[in-house]
């Protein structure tokens, strides 16, 4: 059961302004743009893909290990994975570095202005998935280039199934390299969006790539999921939320949802379904990784949604 998750490590800041950036910018002095926006209200959440995945699929009762680049300041993010006895041993801190992060400044309109330093993530390819024993399943997420490359092909070599989730990580990599990595994986995950740029950067349809691979899932936010594999397409419906408070982290709930399916031997569809499960929990909390449902609750919670029993 032990699954091996490839990908960043991250602070996410989250600052609000009580007001509306088209105030503030002016259109006409973009070319000397200078302002200064008063956020009141901020919180820091733990986050990064990895991250965010290793701890719905503990929420799940899966094993999981997360390999990745951190720098000096991660010692609060260490701590608690410590206090949720997620493993630190394949976590590789590059002294002189920040750990990544993303400050977010949002308005009231919901508009977003992002800034991200990858810091210790530059380094990613310095870790070396072919090291680490008794692995039954990888996944590489969003994380340094090199790196994302490399622990495809180590996975590869060691013959390891992977998951192969480029997420925002795609525009890094030409066609001839996603067409590598699709190849040497067993399995594809992507949003609807990221879906249709890996399909115009390989020149190949979906039903092509899918016959690459055993599923190759597609996500599409509240209209469910679709998993293309033996020449068949599942839908997935979407379980309608208690509340929508923030998307932050949902695909990576979906995730857990399904490297748990793949590890338990579940059908596709009833992986898809836990997988869709996860993601509503997800989305009625701030934050990727502040909700806490039992795994009881979780299970309840598959039955009600789709009658369906793990």
């Amino acid at each position: 059961m032990r699954t091996l998750i490839c990908g960043s490590l991250a602070f996410d800041s989250i600052m609000v302004f009580r007001d509306h950036f088209k105030h503030h910018i002016l259109p006409d002095k973009i070319h000397m743009l200078n302002v200064s926006f008063l956020v009141p209200e901020m919180r820091r959440e733990f986050g990064g893909c990895a991250g965010n995945i290793a701890y719905n699929l503990k929420l799940l009762g899966g094993e999981p290990l997360i390999m990745a680049t951190v720098g000096d300041d991660f010692g609060i993010y260490g701590e608690r994975l410590d206090a949720q006895a997620i493993s630190r041993e394949y976590i590789r801190h590059v002294a002189g570095t920040y750990t990544a992060q993303a400050f977010i400044t949002t308005d009231l309109d919901d508009n977003q202005i992002t800034a991200f330093h990858p810091g210790a993530m530059n380094f990613s390819h310095e870790n070396d998935v072919r090291a680490v024993p008794d692995v039954k399943l990888g996944i590489v997420s969003p994380d340094g280039r090199d790196g994302m490359l490399q622990h495809i092909r180590g996975f590869h070599e060691a013959g390891v199934p992977c998951v192969f989730d480029p997420g925002q990580g795609m525009p890094l990599f030409s066609g001839e390299e996603l067409l590598e990595c699709v190849h040497k994986s067993r399995y594809v995950i992507l949003n609807d969006y990221e879906a249709e740029l890996l399909q115009s950067r390989t020149g190949e349809n979906l039903d092509t790539l899918a016959r690459h691979v055993e599923a190759l899932i597609v996500t599409r936010g509240a209209e469910g999921s679709v998993i293309h594999t033996a020449g068949r397409a599942i839908e997935i419906p979407a379980v309608r939320p208690e509340a929508v408070l923030d998307p932050t982290g949902c695909g990576d709930a979906y995730r857990s949802g399904i490297l748990y399916g793949i590890t338990a031997g579940l059908d596709w569809e009833t992986a898809g379904q836990l997988a869709s499960v996860m993601g509503a929990i997800k989305i009625e909390h701030r934050g990727g990784q502040n909700h806490a449902p039992s795994r009881d609750a979780i299970v309840a919670r598959l039955e009600t949604a789709f009658g369906t029993r793990i």
